[in-house]
């Protein structure tokens, strides 16, 4: 049966192509998830293993997956182990990120007339007696010996004008003024080095900066300069090979409880391994589901071509019979050729996505997309490369022929003399039908049940068990879904042929071409519900991602909307006139506020402290034109204090009793340098910065000294009709980071960042999930093809009777746009039911009583149906273009 079962497939290798191409993409689609993980894990231990210099062991956390434990480094006993036969040196790996600045002017000017930053951040990390164990090497100059010595990167150092033998100041809020004075707690340090980061172990910082252990003591807040006092997690040793088995014994003796001595390949393992529990793991099956579902997508296109294949070779079937075939044998012919199709096309597909990964890792588009860093370890192959995606292929192929392969075994002998007849006329399973409406109603009565729950549990008074309670209903009503789709698909054989007939029964009365489509479309509708049901799973999907993102981008539009009452305010330590006045200026910024703040706190009528951030006014007036909300003919004058009624985040009343209130001021270190009382007017207004309660007083008593300002706040009202909302944000952040320490919020800058975080995650869904789509799109085509090769006597008595070439054409066109779109419609109104649902459930716990919009995606709706319908033309041309080919006699002959 091997080499009749070949020459069999030879006659069919056309028709296999289709089903051989969508083994193909989905088998490339799991290879490539596995290449890019593995290139994930490889840049991982890069990494890991370049920020331990040239040590060649370490000691480290004995179970990575237990966290990172921290121990002073008088507890590792350094000058015991340093002591130890075959140690050569050891020391530990202290690492902290500060601010570097240099003194003199706020920017120098370079060579070329450009100017360098005043401040930076830098990452830090303490010297060592041996330069091995430092993961930077120095370009000149050399590492820290003494007190109050550091080595900058190169590209740092040119960033501050400065040069071995300057002085910079280093400390975790390092500044310097005009006139260089030290400000913000920093130290300051000669420059005696200069640094670069060959490895990468510190990319995202452009390299590190190493200080002596006197600074590195100071940064971690330990004022008595004892360096041996500071906590590290890592100690890096360089051990003789020869003598490394009886070094650990001793070493590991010395060693505080919960840490060990590990090789450098044993840290980069345990590195690897805590970051698949914690991230990589769950990205790999993140994407895997997308090559799962591709792979049943596909299930469904090589049923449908299995289908058609036995009831094409009936006779040849029965002849086989007549010889002395056995059912069996039969049986497995058929799981044998689909098994070998399964074998080439997961062969196929392994190469096409290790050429594709090699292309994208070496093409430059993550560098362009900002991930150079994330998948910088390369093409690294791996079993489960070239296992996973054939042993995934063979099966899914295997057990989608499953079903053909029972019918060749019910094939007779004395059927190889009937005339050919490939008209479907099975029933489909009453047990099928029962446990497939049986789904579609539990689903739907799950659903109802979580969102009525869940109505119930925000509206009432929640515990601090409703976080749990919450995700229970989350589950339930994801799983109401899953179980409504299933139950959908399950039966797509009873409700979609009814549907296409009704749709076509209109369609039909367009004229002769439709009202053939219309006729063809019932002669298999367990094949057309099978090709239906492949593109409605796709189309579901991407219309519940489509519709969620949309719903998520209007909830959190009017929860911002109603949490918020200035549209944009920068605010930070770096925030100057001049900076403020920058932003001011912006294209889209209408009116601004420039004031000082400070943070007080208070009490209110019933006992309960509040913390406040006190915003400087010059007048009731100047207040109003940036605040949406009405303050009325509120005063801001001497001791008046106006406040909102609610709470920016919980919306609860604020109850202030008299109306008079006692602000205790706090310094920058947020303790009570004074106190005021003041009388309390409370005006309907909501959120201004990130607070919970910010309230207005007068600029005068930040003048006269009553209060100390902390800092500067800008309040921006946005007008978006001079500019986007996106261009503007983006103008501003452009403005801000020219500023140290400048933070931007309000429902602008909220908004544009959820909508940027939205939009990519909904583009990276829709690309993944548009392969399930395209495979899809290829069994229509595939069902139209087999259509023609099945209806070859009957397109040519249709030819042979007047029907044109074109009214043929037309006839296989509308038959693809009957499947795709009636698909493509029900996929749509599913998806939208599923989207709302999910919105609901999610966003209902978020913003609570602000409302939940159910938005209907028309946008993205209208785009779904319209490539579904350009892709079904698409589809139709190869198989017209077979059909009106053939000459209608010499079709009449070959049926």
């Amino acid at each position: 049966m091997w080499a009749i079962t070949l020459n069999i497939m030879k006659k069919s290798a056309k028709m296999l192509v289709s089903a051989g191409i969508a083994v193909l993409i989905g088998t490339a689609f799991i290879a490539s998830t596995f290449l890019f993980s593995n290139s994930l894990d490889e840049s991982l231990r890069k990494v890991t293993t370049a920020t331990l210099g040239q040590a060649n062991y370490a000691i480290g956390v004995k179970d990575a997956s237990g966290g990172y434990l921290m121990q002073p480094i008088s507890a590792f006993k350094l000058d015991r182990i340093r002591a130890i036969d075959g140690v050569r040196s050891a020391n530990p790996l202290i690492t902290t990120v500060a601010n570097v600045s240099a003194h003199g002017s706020k920017s120098a000017v370079k060579g070329d007339g450009s100017k360098t930053g005043s401040s930076t951040g830098v990452m830090v990390v303490n010297t060592s007696s041996d330069a091995k164990l430092l993961a930077v090497f120095f370009t000149e100059g050399r590492q820290p010996q003494g007190e109050n010595e550091v080595a900058l990167p190169s590209v740092i150092a040119e960033r501050l004008g400065v040069r071995i033998g300057d002085t910079v100041s280093i400390g975790m809020n390092a500044a310097v003024d005009v006139q260089g004075a030290v400000e913000g707690g920093a130290d300051p340090a000669k420059v005696v080095g200069l640094t670069t980061d060959p490895n990468g172990a510190y990319t995202f910082y452009n390299g590190a900066a190493v200080v002596s252990d006197d600074i590195m003591t100071r940064l971690y807040g330990l004022t008595d300069n004892d360096f041996s006092k500071v906590e590290t997690g890592t100690v890096l040793l360089n051990i003789d090979p020869g003598k490394a088995t009886a070094a650990q014994k001793e070493i590991d003796a010395l060693l505080p409880q919960g840490f060990a001595l590990k090789s450098v390949k044993q840290v980069a393992d345990d590195a690897s391994k805590n970051m698949s529990a914690n991230g990589l793991g769950f990205t790999t099956m993140f994407l895997l589901s997308f090559g799962v579902l591709a792979m049943l997508v596909a299930s469904l296109v090589i049923a449908n071509t299995f289908q058609v294949l036995v009831a094409q070779r009936r006779r040849t079937l029965a002849l086989l019979r007549t010889i002395g075939a056995k059912r069996g044998q039969l049986y497995r012919s058929v799981l044998l050729e689909a098994g070998v199709l399964g074998a080439i096309a997961s062969i196929l597909g392994i190469a096409v996505g290790i050429g594709l990964m090699a292309a994208l890792i070496h093409s430059g588009l993550f560098d362009a997309a900002g991930g150079s860093m994330l998948v910088s370890g390369g093409l690294v192959l791996s079993w489960q490369v070239f296992v996973v995606p054939l042993v995934f292929g063979i099966l899914v192929t295997v057990l989608a022929s499953i079903g053909s392969a029972r019918a060749a075994t019910s094939v007779t002998p004395l059927e190889a003399l009937r005339p050919l007849e490939l008209v479907d006329s099975r029933r489909s399973g009453k047990v099928r039908a029962v446990l497939g409406w049986f789904a579609v109603i539990l689903g739907i009565a799950l659903v109802a049940v979580s969102i009525w729950q869940t109505t119930v549990l925000v509206n009432g008074d929640t515990d601090s068990s409703s976080e749990q309670v919450f995700g229970m209903l989350l589950f339930g009503a994801v799983a109401g879904c899953g179980l409504v789709f299933l139950g959908l698909v399950l039966t797509a054989t009873f409700w979609m042929p009814a549907l296409m007939r009704g749709v076509g029964a209109l369609v039909a009365k367009i004229g002769p071409s439709s009202a053939i489509a219309h006729a063809n479309v019932q002669k298999n509708p367990r094949r057309v519900a099978a090709t239906g049901a492949a593109l409605l799973i796709g189309v579901t999907l991407v219309s519940t991602m489509a519709t969620g993102a949309a719903g998520v981008k209007q909830t959190l539009n009017h929860a911002l909307d109603m949490r918020y009452s200035v549209d944009l305010v920068a605010y930070g330590p770096g925030l100057d006139k001049s900076g403020a006045d920058s932003i001011s200026s912006i294209r889209g910024i209408g009116n601004a506020l420039y004031a000082p703040t400070a943070n007080a706190e208070f009490s209110d009528a019933t006992g309960k402290n509040h913390s406040v951030m006190l915003v400087g006014v010059a007048s009731a007036q100047a207040l109003q034109q940036v605040l949406h909300g009405d303050i009325g003919s509120m005063s801001v004058e001497g001791k008046n204090i106006v406040m909102p009624e609610r709470l920016t985040y919980s919306g609860k009343a604020l109850n202030l009793g008299s109306g008079n209130t006692a602000l205790r001021i706090l310094d920058a270190q947020r303790e009570q340098a004074s106190s005021i009382d003041m009388s309390v007017k409370q005006a309907q207004y909501r959120g201004i910065a990130d607070t919970d309660l910010t309230a207005f007083v007068s600029e005068s008593l930040f003048t006269s000294g009553e209060i100390q300002s902390t800092g500067h706040m800008l309040l921006t009202k946005v007008n978006g009709n001079e500019d986007s909302l996106a261009n503007i944000f983006q103008n501003v952040q452009t403005a801000a980071s020219k500023l140290e320490g400048v933070d931007l919020t309000g429902p602008v800058a909220q908004r544009v960042t959820f909508e940027q975080i939205i939009n990519t995650m909904l583009a990276l869904l829709v690309g993944l999930l548009a392969v399930a789509v395209f495979i899809a799109l290829i069994g229509v085509a595939n069902t139209l093809s087999l259509s023609v090769i099945e209806r070859t006597r009957e397109s040519a008595t249709l030819r042979a009777i007047g029907m044109t070439r074109g009214q043929l054409r037309r006839s296989l066109a509308v038959e693809a746009l009957l499947i795709s779109l009636v698909s493509g419609v029900v996929g749509v109104v599913l998806g939208t039911g599923f989207g709302w649902a999910g919105t609901y459930m999610v966003m209902r716990a978020i913003v609570g009583s602000d409302g939940v919009s159910l938005p209907m995606d028309w946008d993205a709706a209208a785009l779904v149906l319209i490539v579904a319908a350009i892709a079904a033309l698409i589809a139709s041309v190869a198989p017209a273009r077979r059909a009106v080919r053939t000459a209608p006699v010499e079709a009449l002959a070959e049926a």
